[in-house]
């Protein structure tokens, strides 16, 4: 009873913050003190909670020195021009017949390089809705597209955090994940490609009220030497490089790239790697082209943190397993994954978060899956096409909310045309239902 009630005062709590705006890692620390108590309370020792805590805690530190690495890369590429390069020739290729179907497209191939989604709605994605809105193009569809796409990313790219994560959780290899995760995605993503073709024919761009190209050579000197950042990230995850080493090269090259053609000094490189990357107020893009910077991970870090550590309580006072009971009912490979769903949806949605969601959903299905004799690939690729992905589907979840605030579109109004985020665990469902 103390665990439902627990539950429930912590999902009332993360709720209030979401509708206030506050930050989400306040309500989580008080979930965090709300469960220290109970097991306090069940008899457990405040030294004995504390390791528990920092057992599960410890998870997260492989994502955290992820987390400050995309803040350092996704400043030094503002300032390299390697993401003003990428917007441009994005632009400079686009057909305003299909402005949707490249609204998704483009979010797709920034969010694998920058292995962000909130980083990609905040650049490329804050850029194609301007065009969106001012183009007389549906801003909700235009929303879909892009948070779509910016979860391709988030996803599947060597550079995610969220499969940085789900590695550490499931101790299994990045890249055989990646691998993995691009098998399945194949056929949602070619539905998604057909789904975007047929509303971009009725949704054309009419009209283009930013001259955003322009703009972007005005500030920067774009040549394809600028887009050098984003190759080796590319070319180095091709060779399975330790994604680490890849995007510390990336961020020497773009350093170098910002001091001899963006003219920036060494001492702005240091700055914009610590604070953030931000244009002069006056410029038209000073709220389209700026952020990153080590420091402003330090909130996803926490909150993090924070769920791997209420995890490693719910793990070692077994407060999850009568649960976990319920879930092993599951026999076939079918209901296992749906089970993962399902799991995965309400932890999103108690959550508010993608991490909280990974974290316990896998905490929840692993015995499951060793039980069934299914081995930590099965369980990575389904916490990948499932709570990843399903938490940019819920309007309070900040995976949601964060880029619905940062474009000023509907909280809800883009989900139905977010097909990509839906499509994978449906035909995965489909898959195991039906496969022989």
């Amino acid at each position: 009873m103390e665990f439902i009630i627990g539950m429930f005062l912590t999902f009332l709590v993360l709720i209030f913050s979401v509708y206030k705006g506050i930050f989400v890692g306040i309500p989580l620390l008080i979930g965090f003190f709300i469960f220290t108590i109970i097991s306090w309370r069940r008899g457990y020792s405040l030294k004995d909670i504390f390791m528990m805590s920092y057992t599960g805690g410890k998870k997260a530190f492989v994502v955290l020195e992820i987390f400050i690495l995309i803040g350092a890369i996704t400043a030094i590429w503002m300032a390299a021009g390697t993401v003003p390069g990428i917007v441009y020739y994005g632009i400079k290729l686009m057909d305003p017949k299909f402005f949707i179907l490249y609204a998704f497209l483009i979010s797709s191939l920034v969010s694998f390089l920058l292995g962000t989604s909130l980083g990609t709605v905040s650049t490329v994605g804050l850029a194609l809705i301007v065009m969106a809105k001012g183009g007389n193009v549906n801003s909700n569809i235009a929303a879909g597209a892009i948070i779509a796409g910016a979860y391709f990313g988030d996803r599947c790219s060597p550079m995610s955090s969220s499969a940085s994560l789900v590695a550490s959780l499931t101790q299994t290899n990045l890249f055989t994940n990646i691998r993995n995760m691009f098998i399945t995605a194949v056929i949602p993503f070619i539905a998604s490609i057909i789904l975007y073709t047929i509303f971009a024919l009725k949704q054309p761009l009419t009209f283009i009220g930013s001259s955003i190209d322009i703009e972007l050579t005005n500030i920067f000197n774009i040549n394809l030497i600028v887009l050098l950042p984003a190759m080796i990230i590319i070319v180095f995850s091709i060779f399975k490089v330790n994604v680490k080493i890849s995007m510390l090269l990336s961020i020497l090259t773009a350093s170098v790239i910002s001091i001899l053609f963006q003219q920036h000094s060494l001492i702005e490189i240091v700055k914009y790697l610590f604070l953030g990357f931000h244009l002069d107020s006056a410029s038209p893009l000073y709220t389209i082209i700026k952020g990153g910077g080590i420091i402003s991970m330090w909130q996803a870090s926490l909150v993090v943190f924070v769920s791997c550590s209420l995890a490693g309580i719910f793990d070692g006072t077994e407060m999850l397993k009568s649960v976990e009971n319920i879930l092993r009912k599951a026999r076939t490979r079918s209901d296992i994954f749906l089970f993962t769903t399902i799991v995965s949806i309400l932890t999103a949605a108690f959550g508010c978060n993608q991490s909280i969601s990974t974290v316990l959903t896998n905490q929840l299905m692993t015995k499951t899956y060793e039980e069934r004799k299914f081995d930590k690939y099965k369980l990575a690729i389904d916490l990948e096409n499932t709570g990843v992905v399903l938490a940019a589907l819920i309007p309070w979840n900040i995976a949601a909310f964060v880029p619905t605030t940062t474009m000023d579109v509907s909280y809800i109004g883009f989900i139905p045309y977010a097909f990509y985020l839906y499509l994978i665990p449906i035909m995965n469902i489909l898959y195991f239902r039906f496969r022989k």
